[in-house]
């Protein structure tokens, strides 16, 4: 969900509830300034089924140690 910083501060407890659904993104002067998450879903489960060929046992542990083996490999 997209809404403007004014609209942000007015109604902030309804956009509080809504962010355990979805995303919500801030915007001021037409610009995305800030985007509120919910810290319970993990980047993992938000990027699942965006990723094209990805696995569907991707889990963060698997990622975490792939991520690593590429930076060990650059080292």
């Amino acid at each position: 969900m997209v809404v403007t910083a004014t609209e942000f501060k007015t109604n902030f407890g309804k956009y509080l509830e809504l962010v355990a659904q979805e995303d919500v993104f801030i915007t001021r002067n037409g610009k995305t300034i800030a985007k509120v998450v919910n810290p319970q879903v993990s980047a993992v489960d938000s990027l699942r089924g965006l990723l094209k060929n990805a696995p569907s046992d991707l889990d963060p542990d698997s990622v975490r140690e792939e991520r690593l083996s590429k930076y060990e490999d650059h080292v």
